[in-house]
């Protein structure tokens, strides 16, 4: 298959040791380390359980759609801004049902005031990230999963110090509903005069810290709350949510079984599986055919247009060949079922790997659209303040 006379550069960890099994090969972190979980939320539950939950404290159900309404619909906690609730023990009644789950730690803002990101500390000290992000006509928030990474992918910021811990449902819904609280006090710049789109997030991305799918059952449970009808929930669209995995072929399967119309996005990197194994190693569990059968099956139950991402990396995974590699891959298993966003590598700290050169990148992105595989390089946002895809570490 090859015939290019550029190099072929193998991943190895810069800067920092790759975890390793006893076997020596890299350490795949499925279980989360037990730790105090966090407090049960409000966002923990549902519409019955809040109901029951307001009727054991002896009050009326219809206050569980008044603390929904504050919660969901006007992105605040502060007891104060709740006044259709009776005036004594509200303190005390929403310090218990709505306990603090961020403490924003430090936030950095680009040059335009576009882009924002969030560090955000958990109940246990844990530390994860998330970006806002204002584009023409919608707000895209990259939300965390996981704090920490269990996938040790080399060049991911994120898992160079293994996997901390899941989050809750109610702590990943919690980034969105602060997001909110931000961009109704105007804190996001880079709104065009003739932008009249509402200050709330349209778009949620899955692509924060954490393999989404290793943390399954809480990752389903904030989508369904995100697209509850408001009160209940937030409102949102299911399509204007992506889910993005590296390739837990049976979790993938379980999502589709769900029937959720979430936009699902593969982060493959590499089509064939000698390179994909060092770059990727999950893929030693499921290989890439693997991978792409169950994406091509969630299309077909979905009906969703599957996302394949390819993070370009200077003579690793950039070769013309991968890129004819990849649309055979892709075409063997039908048209009009997927999308290829090829993305430059974002730099990561300790790492000398580079992004591919723009003539070569332009040359792969070409033969994609040539074999009739739409193809769309992504933009880069966040880059100057370490908020891009792979770069987020949590640094305090």
């Amino acid at each position: 298959m090859p015939t290019e006379t550029r190099p072929q550069v193998r991943p190895a960890t810069e800067g920092w040791q790759q975890q390793t099994d006893a076997d020596g090969r890299p350490l795949l972190q499925f279980a989360a380390p037990r730790r105090g979980k966090p407090p049960v939320h409000w966002a923990d539950l549902s519409v019955t359980e809040r109901q029951d939950k307001v009727a054991e404290l002896g009050l009326p159900r219809f206050r569980a759609t008044q603390l929904s309404t504050h919660y969901f619909a006007h992105h605040t906690s502060d007891p104060a801004a709740m006044t259709d609730l009776p005036a004594a023990g509200r303190e005390e009644l929403v310090a218990g049902l709505m306990p603090p789950l961020l403490t924003e730690v430090r936030r950095l803002t680009t040059d335009d005031g576009a882009t924002v990101k969030f560090l955000w500390k958990l109940h246990d000290g844990a530390l994860v990230e998330s970006v806002l992000m204002r584009y023409p006509g919608r707000v895209t928030l990259c939300v965390s999963s996981q704090a920490g990474c269990g996938m040790n992918c080399p060049f991911c910021a994120t898992g160079q110090n293994g996997l901390t811990r899941n989050m809750s449902a109610a702590e990943i819904v919690d980034q969105v509903v602060a997001a909110n609280r931000a961009l109704r006090r105007g804190e996001l710049g880079g709104k065009g005069a003739d932008d009249h789109t509402p200050d709330r997030v349209s778009n949620i991305v899955f692509m924060g810290m954490g393999e989404p799918l290793a943390n399954y059952k809480r990752l389903i449970q904030a989508v369904r709350t995100m697209v509850a009808d408001q009160p209940h929930g937030l409102g949102m669209s299911a399509r204007g949510i992506t889910v993005s995995t590296v390739g837990l072929v049976p979790a993938i399967t379980k999502l589709t079984a769900e029937r959720i119309p979430v936009t699902f996005a593969l982060s493959l990197h590499a089509p064939d599986d000698e390179l994909r194994d060092e770059l990727i190693p999950v893929n030693s569990r499921w290989k890439v055919d693997e991978a792409l059968d169950a994406a091509r099956a969630y299309f077909d139950a979905t009906g969703r247009r599957v996302s394949i991402e390819y993070a370009l990396i200077k003579d690793m995974n950039d070769h013309a060949w991968r890129a004819d590699l990849l649309a055979q891959k892709l075409i063997a298993r039908g048209r009009g079922w997927v999308h290829v966003n090829p993305i430059p590598l974002n730099p990561t700290p300790g790492s000398i790997w580079t992004a591919s050169e723009p003539e070569v990148t332009a040359e792969f992105v070409r033969r994609l659209n040539a074999a009739g595989i739409p193809t769309t390089l992504r933009d880069t946002r966040g880059q100057e303040i370490d908020g891009a895809c792979g770069q987020l570490a949590a640094a305090d």
